[in-house]
């Protein structure tokens, strides 16, 4: 069973030399590991180029610099395997982590797993999220589960799953480029086509927080781009049939509202129009308090901020 390992790669030739050790040290040895240079300026490419001429199964994609998702996206359009695992290039998995992951597949759309979040300033592990072992489920099932539990790794980090090449494929699965967020608008889908899924609680991801890293830097493109997703997802939910919406809605709502926490004023104007307040309100519908609070944002975001610190 190959695996395929896709890395984006952008300006990590600090931490890049650990993520492909943690790879060539697998006990599972079956693996192709695809890393897409995304047009980094410092040495990253030459620490690919030496990994690579010591190891034939290590594969370098160059192209100019075009963001995350495109750099995914680039890689999961030339990888092989079976199976698809999204590492990232800053972070780590531990040495049986693929062995473990192969040895589960039984023709599942997604194994997910657990890992845990390693803070660079303090040199410190968080503690993992506890997982309930599922044998087979549905995405859906997954989802409604799992996604509102309070944790410390992110549901939506999509590097948290091995998924199936074919159900990838098969469902046009894809990151949206140019956006921040695509975990966000990703997981859901992938969770909604799934047919099956099994859950492991097994620790196999190190995450390495850095206080400059993309997933941690507040800017209005940010907040742009998360109105943007809760626009698409409630459009592509609110049309589907499906049992029990209320933990999708939930979850929309949080982004819509999460868009303007740290805002104001000046911005606020911005925010407010890429918003499409007919699909706002139709997620909102889930709790009174959730109303109560549509209504004050759009009335005004600053009554909206006032009205959630109540």
């Amino acid at each position: 069973m190959l695996i395929s390992v896709i890395i984006p790669v952008y300006n990590v030739e600090r931490y890049l030399p650990q993520c492909l050790d943690s790879i060539l040290a697998q006990t599972y040895q079956v693996f192709e590991v695809i890393c897409i240079n995304d047009g980094s300026t410092d040495d990253s490419l030459q620490v690919l180029e030496e990994y690579a001429a010591k190891d034939s199964r290590i594969k370098v994609v160059s192209q100019t610099n075009a963001g995350l998702s495109a750099a995914r996206n680039a890689g999961l359009s030339v990888a092989s395997g079976d199976y698809v695992f999204f590492l990232d290039s800053d972070d780590w998995i531990e040495q049986n982590a693929l062995e473990i992951l192969a040895s589960s597949i039984v023709g599942q759309d997604m194994i997910c797993f657990n890992g845990r979040r390693y803070l660079e300033e303090t040199g410190e592990f968080e503690n993992a999220d506890e997982l309930t072992t599922e044998q087979i489920i549905s995405g859906w099932e997954y989802y409604n589960k799992y996604s509102l539990q309070p944790r410390n790794f992110a549901f939506v980090c999509v590097v948290l799953r091995l998924y199936s090449r074919e159900f990838l494929l098969k469902n046009n699965l894809k990151f949206a480029e140019g956006i921040y967020h695509e975990d966000n608008r990703f997981t859901p889908l992938a969770c909604y086509y799934a047919q099956k899924v099994s859950v492991i609680n097994d620790v196999l991801y190190n995450y390495r927080v850095r206080p400059s890293s993309i997933t941690t830097t507040v800017n209005v493109k940010r907040q742009k781009d998360l109105i943007l997703t809760a626009n698409f997802l409630s459009k592509f939910f609110v049309s589907k049939q499906i049992p029990d919406k209320n933990v999708i809605y939930r979850a929309l709502t949080h982004h819509y509202q999460s868009a303007f926490l740290k805002s104001d004023r000046n911005t606020d104007r911005e925010l407010v129009k890429l918003v499409d307040w007919k699909l706002y309100y139709t997620v909102a519908r889930t709790k009174l308090r959730h109303r109560l609070q549509f209504a004050a944002m759009r009335l005004s975001p600053s009554l909206f901020r006032l009205l959630i610190k109540i």
